[in-house]
This record gives structure tokens, C-alpha cells and sequence, in this order.
């Protein structure tokens, strides 16, 4: 293991599926036909039962280079030995034709000489069930089918596919292409179909980013970090995944190993708000679709995340697999889908806001959906003395979460609003009803002599997610409260390259090793809101250390820099954003729009 551990690898994708190819030109882990499907290369999780799909130079030591074409989410590896050089260009399909987004189950991956005379091996040898199934290999003229999956699966190619399929090197003396398709092949001529979607989909990307409203500072990891929020919204319902990873440690050895392929509800708050700061309004509004069909579906509770379908998380099962760098359990599903986490009802609540007080949009009908803000409120005053397992998913515990009462305020305070604009005065008093009781029920985690808001009532634990009371608005940002409030936490959560623990306590699996990175994001936001922008924009700058080769950012972060936990990590890009937009907003930097 390196020194320090990064994740060396990037992701390419189509708001489809998602591909992770490492430094080497291998796709370390690709699931087929969703994001929460089984591998068909897992080699990530397990180097034998993995399978393999790799493209690297044949004999000698090597070097690479590997980048994201300019604000798009194409990915070339270059390579580097004795023979020559000869680059990889990764993409999947994505771009607007006959009405709608055409994003089909392919990768292709081009591969072209640069320099010299370098021999290649080209492996493809996919998996089904986890690694349990090896397909049956057919050569057909001139693509390759694997049988016995659960669908077609073929790679269409130029290359001879004796070499292909004996494993065997060749001179790469022209340019050559493979199609890995599932479902439907590719029938089309390949090299020329393979420039046509590589050009449309360039175009597609960065036409996109044009479109995209950014800050005049941090321009590039904002759209890096929009570039990964896209691919992690599954366009065909609009629910955005946590992560496209499982079992990623969030410490070596910890056995915190979690499946994060699914729809988190805690978190519609925060992505909704960057997609607003993003400008990109058709996202926003797939994934408010997405959870309005969970509101309408459920009778009596919304629970903690969904599937993509919006449908209910697998029971959690351990894997037979060797796992990331021997660290087991292996996950798939997740159990916290059953806990019971209140904070829910008011980040869907809040979440709603703009959708009704912004002029731009013109997309919910008060009249119709008057029903389900009504439920949320009502969920919220059916909740307000119950304890939950809380944001950090406490499987051993049940407390009064400072966190979750505010939500309940804010999603109060949003309904306020609501129903302020639409002369709704019943909503209106009863939303003004519930914030009072949340705000009575918030001071009793007040430590005075402390001053601080801790973790819980009757409970002196100190916890990153009461940042939220300050960016929230619940404390007066230039009040002293506040200051005092955040001084706290950075006190005892703060580490001196600016990273934040989420809690430094035990819980059910001891006490946390890493820090979770999203904790210093909310940090450096708040430090904006208390009028240290200054102080800010260092925190952004230190953390961005954290980010890897393509900057992009994993769950958690240990203090000697390295990456942990699942990857890339949504809400940790979220966070980096709603950061970098509320500073700029504080140094009335101009947006491009």
C-alpha cells in the first residue's frame, strides 16, 4: 500500500451506468444494467473473481498519464515505455437525438498509437452474480459474445480477436476500438460510429458545462465536481446515488464497509440547492419526480434511501468476495433503509421551497400538491419527541438529535413560507406552531457553560452536523452564538490540516479513524457565513489537497491526506460546492451564467 492511499482511478458514465477505470487502463468496476446491478468487472473488490478488462503496454516498466478532456467526462490514460506511447480514450455514449438523450449500455474505448512501436495485451473476460458465474466465450466475426448472463453481452471490435480472446500482445500500429455493449450489440460500423459518439458526446459535455452557472473562483472543481453530481443521477427516474461503490472502508481494518449505491433521502436538501446553484433546473426537477413518487407511494413513513427505482433497499447479505485491499465485509444492500431517521420529513420540506418561490420554475401545482405538504407537516408533529437513529445512522442507539429537530425547524420555517405566498393561512399556523416546538426542543442541546449545541438532548457529544445550525440560519451568522457555537466544535472536531471528525466518540463500531470529508466543507461554509470568508477560502484550499489526481474527492479523509470510503462521494462534491457559492456570494463574486 502507498504511503499515502489515494484512489487512483476515474469514472466515466451516461446517467446510466457508471464505468471506474484505474491509472492502468483497467475498469476496475462497472455494474450492468444499474448502478446497483451486479459487476461485470469487480476486480476492485476481488482480483479473481473480478474478471478483467485491460488494455496496457505488453513487456517493460511503464508509466501513465491519465485526464478528463476538458470539461467533459471522457477519460484518457496515456501510456509510456521503452516500445513508445499510445493513449486510451474511455467514454460512454451521451448525447441528444431523435427527442431525448440517447445513453445506451456501452463503453467504448479507443486506442490509438502516438509514438513509436508499442506492443499491447487487450483482456475482456466480464463476470456475472457477483463473481460467481464465468460466461461462456463465442467468437463471431469480428466481436466476441459472452453467454449465460442475464442479458447480451458483447465486445465489438477491430482488433483480431485470436489476440483477444489467447490473450496474446500485437503491435498497436493503428488505431483500433472496442464497443462493450449489454443488451443491445452494436450493429453499426464500428470505427466510424465509435468517432461519431466520441465528437457528440464531447459536444453533449460541453455544451452542458456552457450552460452551467458558475462562481469567479474554484471554476475548475466546480465543474468537476457538477461533471460527477451528473453522472450520479440515474436518468430514467431522477434518484442520484450516494456513490456507484460498495464496501469501500472508510479505515483499513474498521469494518465499516457500507453499500452506498442508493438514493439517499437526508441528502435531497443539499444536492437540490446545488443544482440550484448550478443552474440546472432539469436535474433538479427529475430528482424532486423521483421523490414525489416515493411521497405519494408511502401511506405512514418515508424511509432513510431508496433504490434508483424508488423502491425498497435489499436486506443487507455479505458477499464472498476478498474485498477492497483484503478488507472485508463485502455489502450489498444496507440496513439503515429500516432505521428510523425524522430529520427526513423537513429536508424533503425545505428541499421543496424553491420549487415554489422561484420564478423561474413553473413546475408544481399548489393546489395538487397541497395533500403532500400537508403529510410532511403532519409526519413532522408526529415525530417531534421521538428519538431516531439519527444522520450518522446510529444502529445502537436511539436519542433526541439535535440534527433532526433542526430539520424539523427548517422544514417548518419552509412551510411557513409556502404558505405564506399561496394565502394558505391554515398551513401558515401550524407551520409557525411546529418551528416554535423545534426551536424549544433545539435549546435543550445547548450546553450554556460550553457554548455549544451538542449531539443530542441530555447528551455531551460534540457532532460536525450542528455546523448546520449557522448555514441554516437558525443561529444569526454574525450573532455570538454562533461564533461561539462554531469555535466549539472546531476545537474538538478540527484537525490541523482542516479536516473535520463527524463525532470523536465511540459508537457501535468504535471510535472513528478517519474524518468524514463533508464535515469540512460544511466548516468552511459556515466560516463564510460568520463573515470569515478569509479563513474560507484557506479551508478550500487545504482541502483540495484531499481531492485525488482528477480531483475527485471519496467519503472520508485521513490526516496524512489519503482517501477512504466509498468513491467518488456525492455529498462530499455537494459540499465542496455549496462552500465555493455561499463565498463567492459573501465577496459578491460575479457568476457566469
Amino acid at each position: 500500500m502507498d504511503a499515502i492511499h489515494k484512489y487512483e482511478m476515474g469514472i466515466v458514465g451516461n446517467c446510466s451506468f457508471l464505468a471506474y477505470i484505474n491509472k492502468s487502463a483497467d475498469v476496475t468496476w462497472m455494474c450492468l444494467p444499474r448502478f446497483d446491478s451486479s459487476f461485470l468487472f469487480g476486480s476492485l473488490l476481488d482480483g479473481k473473481k473480478g474478471g478483467e478488462f485491460s488494455i496496457r503496454p505488453s513487456s517493460g516498466n511503464y508509466y501513465t498519464f491519465q485526464s478528463y478532456i476538458r470539461n467533459t467526462n471522457i477519460l484518457t490514460t496515456e501510456f509510456t515505455n521503452d516500445d513508445g506511447r499510445f493513449r486510451v480514450t474511455d467514454f460512454a455514449p451521451r448525447f441528444y437525438q431523435y427527442d431525448r438523450y440517447y445513453r445506451p449500455l456501452m463503453l467504448i474505448r479507443k486506442i490509438e498509437p502516438i509514438e513509436g512501436n508499442p506492443f499491447i495485451t487487450v483482456r475482456c473476460e466480464p463476470v456475472g452474480s457477483y463473481g460467481a458465474l464465468r460466461p461462456e466465450i463465442v467468437a463471431g466475426s469480428n466481436h466476441i459474445r459472452f453467454l449465460n448472463l442475464e442479458s447480451q453481452v458483447r465486445l465489438t471490435t477491430n482488433i483480431p480477436l485470436t489476440y483477444i480472446v489467447n490473450n496474446q500482445s500485437f503491435l498497436l500500429n493503428d488505431t483500433c476500438y472496442l464497443a462493450f455493449t449489454y443488451g443491445v450489440p452494436l450493429e453499426a460500423p464500428l470505427e466510424a460510429t465509435a468517432e461519431d459518439f466520441l465528437d457528440k458526446t464531447i459536444k453533449y459535455w460541453l455544451h452542458w458545462i456552457k450552460t452551467t452557472s458558475i462562481p469567479n473562483i474554484f471554476q475548475d472543481e466546480i465543474i468537476r465536481s457538477a461533471l460527477v453530481l451528473k453522472l450520479h443521477q440515474y436518468e430514467d427516474t431522477g434518484g442520484i446515488i450516494a456513490s456507484g461503490t460498495t464496501s469501500l472502508p472508510e479505515a483499513p481494518g474498521a469494518g465499516r464497509n457500507w453499500d452506498y449505491r442508493y438514493c439517499w433521502m437526508r441528502d435531497s436538501y443539499y444536492t437540490l440547492n446545488a443544482f440550484n446553484n448550478l443552474g440546472h433546473f432539469e436535474e433538479l426537477e427529475r430528482y424532486f419526480l423521483y421523490i414525489q413518487n416515493i411521497i405519494l407511494s408511502e401511506q405512514k413513513t418515508i424511509r432513510p434511501m431508496y433504490t434508483i427505482a424508488g423502491t425498497a433497499v435489499p436486506k443487507e447479505k455479505e458477499l464472498d468476495l476478498e474485498g477492497y485491499l483484503a478488507n472485508k465485509p463485502v455489502h450489498l444492500g444496507n440496513d439503515a433503509y429500516h432505521q428510523e431517521q425524522y430529520d427526513i420529513y423537513g429536508q424533503v420540506l425545505a428541499s421543496l421551497l424553491p420549487l415554489y418561490i422561484d420564478r423561474r420554475l413553473n413546475y408544481l401545482s399548489y393546489s395538487k400538491s397541497r395533500e403532500v405538504l400537508h403529510w410532511l407537516l403532519n409526519r413532522i408533529e408526529e415525530t417531534m419527541d421521538r428519538p431516531d437513529a439519527g444522520i450518522w445512522e446510529f444502529r445502537n442507539k436511539m436519542q433526541e438529535n439535535c440534527y433532526t429537530f433542526l430539520f424539523h425547524w427548517a422544514g417548518a420555517k419552509a412551510a411557513e413560507k409556502i404558505g405564506a405566498s399561496f394565502a394558505d393561512n391554515d398551513m401558515k399556523r401550524r407551520a409557525e406552531k411546529l418551528a416554535v416546538r423545534a426551536s424549544e426542543k433545539i435549546e435543550m442541546c445547548y450546553q450554556a457553560d460550553l457554548k455549544v449545541y451538542m449531539q443530542a438532548v441530555d447528551n455531551k457529544n460534540y457532532d460536525a452536523a450542528t455546523i448546520h445550525l449557522i448555514t441554516m440560519n437558525y443561529l444569526d451568522p454574525a450573532g455570538v452564538r454562533a461564533r461561539d457555537h462554531l469555535d466549539a466544535l472546531a476545537e474538538h472536531l478540527k484537525t490541523e490540516e482542516g479536516l473535520l471528525y463527524r463525532y470523536i466518540h465511540e459508537d457501535d463500531f468504535g471510535t472513528p479513524e478517519t474524518t468524514f470529508l463533508v464535515c469540512a466543507f460544511w466548516y468552511a461554509e459556515a466560516l463564510a457565513c460568520t463573515g470569515r470568508v478569509d479563513d474560507a477560502m484557506r479551508t478550500i484550499e487545504k482541502l483540495l489537497e484531499f481531492s485525488n489526481h482528477l480531483g475527485l474527492f471519496s467519503e472520508d479523509a485521513g490526516r496524512d491526506g489519503s482517501q477512504w470510503g466509498n468513491f467518488p462521494q456525492t455529498n462530499s462534491h455537494v459540499g465542496l460546492m455549496n462552500a465555493i457559492y455561499r463565498i463567492a456570494a459573501k465577496l459578491n463574486k460575479p457568476v457566469f451564467l
